[in-house]
This record gives structure tokens, sequence and C-alpha cells, in this order.
């Protein structure tokens, strides 16, 4: 049997920690800043993690982590 691939996407925005937790960036940090409030952007800089069937889903695309 081949080996899979991992799909490169996926990897870039996503890590499969120890625990099995799919750990992820959060949106809207890009640009257009200069209207969100500090409290806003300083939560969008910390990390969270995926659950159910969404953290499933990318396990199957990142079949070596």
């Amino acid at each position: 049997m081949p080996k899979m691939k991992t799909h490169r996407g996926a990897a870039k925005r996503f890590k499969v920690l120890k625990s099995g937790k799919v750990k992820r960036s959060r949106a809207y940090k890009s640009h257009l800043l200069t209207h969100k409030n500090a409290k806003r952007k300083r939560r969008l800089r910390k990390a969270t993690y995926l659950v159910g069937t969404d953290a499933k889903n990318i396990k199957r695309l990142l079949p070596y982590s």
C-alpha cells in the first residue's frame, strides 16, 4: 500500500497535539485592524481547538502528525 499524502493546506493551518486535540489559529486577524478594538485583537491572538467532527476531518487530512 502506498504512503498517504498529507494535505499541505491543512498542514499549514492546523497542528495535532499529543493529546489528540487539533489546534488552530483564529480568523479575522490579517487586515482591517484599525476599527477592531484592542480587546478583540488580543483575543484573536490566542489559538483555539477544533471539536467533534471538524477535528476528525482534519485528522484525516494529516495522517502522519
